[in-house]
């Protein structure tokens, strides 16, 4: 794979505000609900897994640009593979980065028809935790916070909202209160030199918190029916199945056919 530079965070002006794409890997664990959708190149490239000392992770919502900046960057180079005699890959991943950066920011500001509430929930390790073998991702996703440098290693969104664009939606709960009891999961993703550390459990973890702070009742994730590792955290996680995607509506829009995921939690009257 390509050495993505260190990039600091553009300028909005230079971006476009459209939300990440729709896709999935089997090696990587993700899932995804954008109305944009983008297709990678198979992985060709083994990455070596280092094991990490938990006790300096953290785990928690991301409000700064420069950590929306790092996730924006993770989320690129986890859900895509280019090959690396590509014309211009450096471009377009910055490309790529921009645009799901000023979506994000959109999106946490509540610019984003639809979406009630979101949050970036990012899992960070400090720089001098990760080994030379990680030098890309450190490059790539680093960020400082109070005056440590950081970097994040895994992201997802948490979205309040009764739907995601192109995704099939949930049926739970019925009624007035869906529109604010429901929550989506999307734009999951770990640092593939990091996979086998339990990364994408902790950042599920910590949205199950969250929503159930928000006063959600009902959480979903979708999943493409063949990524394995991914339906198996999410079922480790809690998550049952509730529906699958119709096989047309997989084949217009060109992708894995997704199932749809839920987990329950007691109502609160926190909103």
């Amino acid at each position: 794979m390509t050495t993505l530079l260190s990039l600091p965070p553009p300028s909005s002006s230079h971006c476009f505000s459209t939300a990440f794409s729709s896709c999935h890997q089997p090696s990587v664990v993700v899932t995804t609900g954008r109305p944009t959708r983008f297709l990678p190149v198979a992985a060709t490239t083994t990455h070596h897994h280092q094991q990490i000392d938990k006790s300096s992770l953290t785990v928690a919502e991301a409000a700064e640009e420069d950590q929306l900046w790092a996730a924006a960057c993770l989320r690129v180079r986890s859900l895509y593979d280019f090959q690396p005699s590509s014309y211009g890959i450096q471009d377009h991943k910055r490309y790529l980065a921009e645009r799901e950066f000023v979506a994000l920011k959109e999106r946490i500001a509540g610019k984003r028809e639809d979406f009630k509430r979101v949050s970036c929930i990012n899992a960070t390790l400090p720089l001098s935790q990760l080994s030379s073998s990680a030098s890309d991702l450190c490059a790539a996703c680093k960020f400082t916070s109070n005056g440590e440098e950081r970097v994040v290693v895994g992201t997802l969104d948490l979205n309040q909202c009764l739907w995601l664009p192109e995704e099939i939606a949930g049926t739970k709960p019925e009624g007035i209160e869906a529109e604010y009891r429901r929550a989506y999961l999307s734009n999951v993703c770990v640092a593939r030199e990091l996979h086998r550390n339990g990364l994408g459990y902790d950042i599920v973890a910590k949205s199950k918190i969250v929503a159930e702070k928000w006063g959600i009742t009902d959480l979903y994730v979708h999943v493409a029916v063949d990524n394995e590792p991914a339906k198996n955290l999410y079922l480790k996680s809690g998550f049952v199945h509730e529906n699958d995607e119709p096989a047309w509506q997989a084949r217009f829009l060109d992708r894995p056919r997704r199932i749809l995921l839920w987990i329950g939690f007691p109502c609160t009257n926190e909103l």
